[in-house]
C-alpha cells in the first residue's frame, strides 16, 4: 500500500496497491525530488476513463515496470477531476510536444513542476508503433542524468509556450453584432454530418453547447437548415448506442461515426448538458420525443447518481467484471428468455441480431421507426410500443441484477452546479415535484457542504471537503441558484448566487480585463496561473462567468457586472466565430448579450392561483434570453432582486411587468395578453 491509501479520490485509491510508490500532488513529492534531483512522473487520468484501467493493469501493477519508476523517477499521480489547473496546463503541454492528448496522461517533469516530455497512453512494450513504457522510461532517466542540457532547453521552450498560451489576451477592438452569430453558426453547419447528424468523423461528441447554440438560432429565424442539423443530430444521438436505451443517461462518445458503439463511461455533466439540451428543444421544437429524453436521462441521474445527502456523484465507469460495456451488453437469447412472446418485437426495435454488433453481444440501438417494427410484427403501433415498454421494463430489472460498473462517488461543485440548474429548469418547465424536490436537495447540500463564506471548495466526499474551488465551479453553481431561484422564488438561492458572482469578480478577475482566471488568487502557485477560455467537454469558467455576471444585470442594473463581461465578450468573438464547436457556450452567451434579455417580473404571491396562471405562461415558452423573478411588495424577494423592487400588483391582482434595461411595457394580469408581450401568443 502506498500513499494514496490516505487520499478521498476513488481514481487515486485505485491506485493505493500499486507497487509504484506513488505521491498525491503536494510539497512532499517535490521535496523529495529537489533533494534526490530526480524527474517526476506525473500520471493524470480519472475514475471512469477505460485506458486509464489498461495502462494501471498493464504498466502501474507490474513489478518490473513499478521497480523502473521507484528507483529513478518520483512518481506524483492526479484525479483531473479534483485538480482541473493542473490537467489545464499539462494537457497544453502534451498537445503542445505531441500534437494530441488524452487520458491517461504521462508527464515528465523537473523538480520544479515543469514539463520536459509526455504522452498519453503508453503500451508496456513496443506495440502498434507506440513506443514502450519501459523503454520511455529508461530513455528519459537517461537523458535527465547525461543530457541535462536537452532537458533544460525544452523545460525553457514548454514553459515559455504556457506562459504565452495561458496568458492570453486577445484583442478587445471587435464589436459585437448579430453578424457574428451568423458566421459561427454557418462555420458549424460547415462541419455536419449529414448523413448521421452531429459533427465531423469518428470518434463522435455530442457538443451540447454547439447544438443549444443552434437552438436559440432556430428560435430567430426559423432557418430550416438549421432545424434539420438539430433534428438529425438529437434524434439519431437519442436512438444510438450512445444513449441508454435502458436505462437512460448518456455515455460518453461514440467510437464510431453513427452513434452505434460508445465508449460506455458515463459522465454526470455530459447528462447535465444533454438532459438541459434535450429539455430546451423539446420545447422549442414541440417534439415530445426529446422531452421523453430528457426526463429519462433525469431520472438516471435521480436514480442511479445521487447521493443520500442531496450531492450527484461525479461519474459511471465503462468497465464492469473487467471488460467494457459488459453491463450494457445482451445476446438475442438472454432477451428471447427474459420477454418470451414480446421478444420478437423488442429485438426488432432494439436491433437486437444474432451477428450483434459489439464483440459478440449486441449495444441496443434504435435502427427503424415503431410503425416500420408494428408492420414488420404485424401488429399496432400501440401493440408494439407496449410490448417495447414491458420488455424495457424487465430488461432493466434484469441488468440490474448484474455486477455495475464501478460508481465514483466524488461531488464535484461544478458539475453538481450544472445538474442543478438542469433540475431547476425541469422542475420549472415540466411541472415536476420530484425534480424540484432534488434541485432544492442538491441547493441546499451545497450550501451546506461547499460553499463557506462566498467561498467554494472543489470537492466532497464522505465528510471530507478539500480543494479551493475554481472559475467553473463558483460560476456553474452560482448558475445553479439561478435555476433554483426561478423555480422556487426562494430569495436565498438569489442572494447565494450574487455572492459568488462577487467573489469571482474579488478573486478571479485578471485585472488586465482580459477574462477570468481559472485559480483563485490565494490558490496554490503553480508553474502558471491557468486562463483556460475554450468550451470543451464542459463550458469554460470564463464562458460562464460571463454569463452569470450578464444575467445578473437584468436581475440587478448593476453596470459594473454588464462592462466586465462586455470586455471580456468582446476579447474572444474572434475565436468563437473561426472555431465555434470550441465555444459554444460562449456563442450562447453572446446571442444573450446582444438581444437583449427580457425582464419578466410577476408580482404576487408564488403559491397562488392567478400568479401561477402568469407563470404558467412563462414556463411554456422557449425564452432562452429571459430572466424571470416573482415574489410580493415587502417580500425578501421584492427587497433582495432590483427588478422587483417598487413594482405593484394592478387590482390587487397578481401582475407581469416585461420589461428590457428595465423599461416594461404595461403592467398585466391577463396570462393572454402576458403571451402576447412575450411574444408567444
Amino acid at each position: 500500500m502506498n500513499r494514496l491509501a490516505h487520499e478521498t479520490s476513488p481514481y487515486l485509491l485505485q491506485h493505493a496497491h500499486n507497487p509504484v510508490d506513488w505521491y498525491p500532488w503536494g510539497d512532499e513529492a517535490f521535496a523529495r525530488a529537489r533533494a534526490e534531483d530526480k524527474p517526476i512522473l506525473l500520471s493524470i487520468g480519472y475514475a471512469a476513463c477505460h485506458w486509464c484501467h489498461v495502462m494501471a493493469h498493464e504498466s502501474f501493477e507490474d513489478e518490473t515496470i513499478a521497480a523502473l519508476i521507484n528507483a529513478d523517477f518520483v512518481a506524483i499521480k492526479v484525479d483531473r477531476e479534483e485538480r482541473p489547473d493542473l490537467d489545464a496546463i499539462y494537457m497544453q503541454a502534451v498537445q503542445a510536444m505531441t500534437g494530441s492528448g488524452g487520458w491517461p496522461m504521462t508527464i515528465f517533469l523537473t523538480p520544479d513542476g515543469v514539463p520536459f516530455y509526455g504522452g498519453t497512453y503508453f503500451p508496456p512494450e513496443d506495440r502498434h508503433g507506440l513506443p514502450g513504457f519501459s523503454h520511455v522510461l529508461r530513455s528519459v532517466a537517461q537523458a535527465y542524468r547525461t543530457r541535462r542540457d536537452e532537458v533544460s532547453r525544452s523545460k525553457e521552450q514548454l514553459l515559455g509556450y504556457l506562459q504565452q498560451v495561458m496568458a492570453l489576451a486577445p484583442s478587445r477592438d471587435t464589436l459585437l453584432s448579430p453578424a457574428l452569430l451568423d458566421q459561427a453558426a454557418g462555420n458549424v453547419i460547415k462541419q455536419f454530418d449529414a448523413q448521421n447528424g452531429g459533427f465531423g468523423n469518428a470518434p463522435k461528441f455530442p457538443q451540447p453547447m454547439a447544438l443549444d447554440f443552434l437552438l436559440r438560432r432556430f428560435a430567430c429565424d426559423r432557418d430550416e437548415q438549421i432545424g434539420n442539423v438539430i433534428r438529425r443530430t438529437l434524434d439519431r444521438m437519442a436512438r444510438g448506442g450512445i444513449y441508454d436505451q435502458i436505462g437512460g443517461g448518456f455515455h460518453r462518445y461514440a467510437v464510431d461515426a453513427r452513434w452505434l458503439v460508445p465508449h460506455f463511461e458515463k459522465m454526470l455533466y455530459d447528462n447535465a448538458l444533454l438532459s438541459r439540451l434535450y429539455l430546451h428543444a423539446a420545447q422549442a421544437l414541440k417534439e415530445p420525443f426529446y422531452q421523453r429524453i430528457a426526463t429519462e436521462t433525469l431520472d438516471y441521474v435521480q436514480r442511479d447518481m445521487t447521493s443520500p445527502e442531496g450531492g450527484f456523484y461525479a461519474t459511471e465507469d465503462a468497465d464492469s467484471e473487467g471488460q467494457e460495456g459488459q453491463f450494457y451488453l445482451w445476446t438475442g437469447e438472454e432477451i428471447e428468455h427474459l420477454l418470451a412472446q414480446d421478444a420478437a418485437i423488442v429485438n426488432l426495435y432494439y436491433g437486437v441480431s444474432d451477428e450483434a454488433n459489439f464483440e459478440g453481444r449486441n449495444i441496443l440501438y434504435i435502427p427503424r421507426d415503431l410503425d416500420v417494427v408494428a408492420h414488420l410484427a404485424e401488429v399496432s403501433q400501440e401493440q408494439a410500443w407496449a410490448a417495447v415498454q414491458r420488455g424495457r421494463r424487465i430488461l432493466r430489472q434484469a441488468r440490474a441484477k448484474r455486477v455495475r460498473p464501478a460508481r465514483d462517488e466524488k461531488v464535484l461543485a461544478a458539475w453538481n452546479g450544472w445538474m442543478l440548474r438542469s433540475f431547476a429548469e425541469a422542475a420549472r418547465i415540466l411541472g415536476r415535484d420530484d425534480y424540484l424536490q432534488t434541485a432544492i436537495r442538491n441547493g441546499a447540500f451545497l450550501l451546506e457542504r461547499h460553499c463557506r463564506d462566498g467561498r467554494l471548495w472543489r470537492s466532497y466526499k464522505e465528510g471530507a471537503r478539500k480543494i479551493n474551488g475554481y472559475l467553473e465551479d463558483y460560476a456553474g453553481v452560482a448558475l445553479g441558484f439561478l435555476a433554483l431561484w426561478e423555480a422556487t422564488f426562494d430569495a436565498r438561492w438569489f442572494a447565494a448566487a450574487r455572492q459568488l458572482a462577487e467573489s469571482i469578480l474579488t478573486h478571479f478577475l485578471d485585472p488586465s480585463g482580459a477574462g477570468f482566471y481559472d485559480t483563485s488568487d490565494d490558490h496554490e502557485a503553480l508553474i502558471v496561473r491557468p486562463k483556460d477560455v475554450q468550451d470543451n467537454a464542459t463550458p469554460s469558467g470564463n464562458a460562464l462567468a460571463v454569463e452569470l455576471l450578464l444575467r445578473l444585470v437584468a436581475y440587478t442594473g448593476e453596470v459594473s457586472y454588464g462592462r466586465v463581461a462586455t470586455a471580456t465578450l468582446r476579447a474572444m468573438s474572434e475565436m468563437m466565430t473561426q472555431y465555434p464547436l470550441g465555444f459554444g457556450h460562449w456563442l450562447g452567451v453572446v446571442a444573450f448579450h446582444l438581444t437583449p434579455p427580457q425582464e419578466i417580473a410577476i408580482v404576487g404571491d408564488p403559491m397562488a392561483a392567478d400568479t401561477r396562471a402568469l407563470l404558467a405562461v412563462v414556463n411554456s415558452a422557449y425564452l432562452p434570453n429571459a430572466v424571470l423573478a416573482a415574489g410580493l411588495p415587502g417580500s425578501d424577494a421584492a427587497a433582495q432582486v432590483p427588478l422587483l423592487a417598487d413594482r405593484l400588483q394592478r387590482d390587487g391582482r397578481a401582475t407581469a411587468y416585461v420589461c428590457r434595461n428595465f423599461a416594461c411595457q404595461t403592467p398585466t394580469s391577463d396570462p393572454a395578453e402576458l403571451a402576447g408581450q412575450l411574444g408567444v401568443a
